[in-house]
């Protein structure tokens, strides 16, 4: 296997940069530049040469094969931050025979010799990605081996209903407690409406992870720019007093009391001749139909009326001028804090929970795995050993145990390099 380098770090300049070197060579090849590195996971500050050329002053820390993160022999050079010191680093590393890592290489060895499944790479990446504090929260205990720990703690429950199957099938001539089939049925269902909790869940736990929508819809001039723009605190969408200036779809996405939400501000709803507002009206409504609430901002417009749906609001703007304490303005502000404030209560009441699970491809699994499951007390012992069975391989593809080629691609090319 290649030994491999990256840039850890972000590129550019910094107060410190790591150099991440992973894979068999790994410690000669730091040993070349830093000198005798004897002592594991110990830091040790070292003049780095490629020859006669001192490189940098840098803090240098070898890991063992099977202590780090890889699970290779690895080594970190922490240097200072300049981008030169950084290429010329790399340029001495990739001289002795290391070659410059891919996008979620690291990650991939670390899969791959052990030290994460599938679960717990989603995880890392997920997190890697976070914006707010709950996607962070939930992208950490994913990553820490929540799912894989739930998923273990299944298996452990399908080996023992599994193994006093088995007793029953093997020794049917012998005194075998009655109630062993009954006991057995009672303790799948409950496991399988354990792994069902999750996958019902999935929804909401999705949303939580990859971000919720709001729609702001209304007429052509109800406000919708103007309330974009208050709640940005920027001017993000155009105003104007024409109707039918926003066409395109204008999103910002923001931090709202930990939830990722995208607001987007959408065409002004109305019939019009004109062929490229059409277009924008027909985008409008079919990206706030699959939003997780609309804004309606003023009267709702006919055309938009099939789209109201419980939890949206309705807001009235301009309150400056109407006096309406319980509007919005968008030019002093009045009214936007308390309709944010809805806005995340809304959403928390229309998503009340959310588990583990916020993948498509675990819940996928998960739900496979459920339905293996579904036998009764009055199955032959045989159907209900075969749905363990079943349910097991289910949920080993979860963490990656199995059919983990099928994912890889689509799971490690969302990684950047160095990690």
């Amino acid at each position: 296997m290649d030994t491999i380098f990256a840039e850890a770090t972000p590129p550019g300049r910094g107060g410190v940069s790591i150099v991440r070197l992973s894979g068999p060579d790994a410690r000669g090849i730091a040993e070349a530049l830093a000198g005798p590195l004897n002592q594991p996971r110990l830091c040790v500050l070292r003049n780095l040469r490629d020859g006669s050329d001192e490189i940098d002053r840098a803090l240098v820390i070898r890991f063992e094969g099977g202590a780090s993160f890889t699970g290779e022999e690895s080594v970190e050079f922490h240097t200072h931050g300049a981008p030169v010191v950084v290429k010329r680093l790399q340029t001495a590393l990739a001289a002795r025979g290391a070659r410059r890592a891919e996008a979620g290489e690291f990650t991939l060895r670390a899969f791959m010799s052990g030290q994460m499944d599938l679960a717990e790479v989603e995880g890392l990446s997920d997190l890697l990605d976070a914006e707010t504090e709950e996607q962070r929260k939930l992208a950490v205990k994913v990553s820490g081996g929540a799912l894989s720990e739930l998923v273990t703690e299944w298996r452990e429950q399908l080996i023992s209903a599994g193994a006093l199957l088995t007793a029953a099938i093997d020794f049917a001539d012998e005194e075998i407690p009655d109630d062993v089939a009954a006991g057995v049925s009672s303790s799948l269902e409950r496991l399988r409406q354990s792994i069902t909790d999750q996958v019902d869940d999935f929804p909401a736990t999705e949303r939580l992870r990859v971000g919720f929508e709001v729609a702001l819809v209304g007429k052509p001039n109800a406000g919708k720019s103007s309330l974009m723009n208050a709640i940005a605190k920027r001017d993000i969408a155009i105003v104007s007093k024409i109707a039918g200036t926003t066409r395109d779809i204008v999103e910002f996405r923001a931090d709202l009391n930990g939830l990722a939400v995208t607001f987007l501000d959408t065409a002004g709803i109305r019939q019009t001749e004109d062929e490229v507002e059409a277009i924008g009206i027909g985008n409008a409504l079919a990206r706030a139909a699959v939003a997780d609430i609309r804004l309606f901002i003023g009267p709702v417009p006919e055309d938009a009326v099939h789209l109201k749906q419980h939890g949206d609001i309705f807001v009235e703007t301009r309150a400056d001028l109407t006096g309406n304490e319980c509007g919005v303005s968008s030019v002093t502000g009045a009214g936007i804090t308390g309709l944010l404030d809805q806005i995340d209560k809304t959403l928390r009441v229309k998503y009340p929970r959310s588990g583990i699970v916020g993948h498509a491809r675990q819940a996928e699994a998960l739900a496979d795995a459920a339905k293996a499951l579904t036998v009764n007390q009055e199955s032959e012992p045989e159907l209900v050993t075969e749905g363990i069975r079943l349910c097991a391989r289910r949920l080993e593809r979860v963490v990656g145990k199995i059919d983990a080629e099928d994912y890889l691609d689509r799971v490690f090319s969302s990684f950047c390099i160095g990690k």
